[in-house]
């Protein structure tokens, strides 16, 4: 049997609009069950070990923002569990898709929602060949904004035929922390495109150049048009 994982994560949400929050993302990272990634997971877990972090969850906006437990680390480690993950992702050349809105150009709440819907349809629409190869399709989802919930279940199941919703505990799975990575990337990407980046994140990457040489570059290969 055929299986593809999709591990899904969003950043923002689907209020009003304002300066702080301005979009709203959706990432789905893909995983096709007959890639195994065991050997590369073993060797992350390793490296995380070496930098003191083992079986850590690796939540990307508080290791650039110097958060919560990251909130006393040097920037030095820092930057090195995030390049980890992307080390990670380099290795296994992950698939993926973020979509997105623009909070300002919507009404409000239903307006938001039927967008984003539009958009995810219609990417499952121009992928529909590829995803029916797979007899199962299972989606690994936090259940974050009851928003999203809805329209994946809306999307998905109505448009493929054989699809399973897990609700996930973010610290459980490797590639749903990839999934807040790269949706954590693309409202960099973003930032970049409105010059919005904040001090702290231009001290982080080394600017707008270490943003897209480092992570944005080798994440275009991988993204699935």
């Amino acid at each position: 049997m055929k299986e593809l994982s999709i591990f899904i994560d969003e950043s923002g949400d689907f209020g009003e609009y304002n300066k702080i929050s301005p979009y709203y993302i959706v990432t789905m990272v893909f995983h096709d069950q007959d890639n195994d990634i065991a050997g590369c997971l073993d060797s992350l877990e390793q490296e995380l070990i070496y930098l003191g972090y083992p079986n850590h969850c690796l939540h990307a906006g508080p290791i650039i923002r110097m958060e919560a437990e990251f909130k006393n680390e040097d920037i030095v480690v820092r930057r090195k569990l995030l390049m980890k993950l992307m080390g990670f992702i380099r290795k296994i050349k992950i698939k993926h898709k973020s979509f997105y809105i623009e909070k300002r150009h919507t009404k409000d709440i239903t307006d938001a929602t039927g967008k984003l819907s539009r958009l995810i349809g219609t990417w499952v629409k121009n992928n529909y060949e590829v995803l029916l190869k797979y007899d199962i399709v299972k989606i690994y989802y936090d259940n974050g904004q009851v928003e999203l919930s809805r329209i994946l279940a809306s999307v998905f199941n109505v448009l493929l035929p054989s699809v399973e919703t897990k609700k996930v505990i973010p610290s459980d799975y490797r590639l749903f922390q990839v999934a807040d990575f790269i949706c954590t990337m693309k409202l960099t990407e973003l930032k970049i495109d409105s010059h919005t980046m904040s001090v702290q994140e231009q001290r982080f990457f080394g600017g707008e150049e270490g943003v897209i040489k480092n992570y944005l570059k080798d994440l275009k290969k991988y993204e699935i048009e």
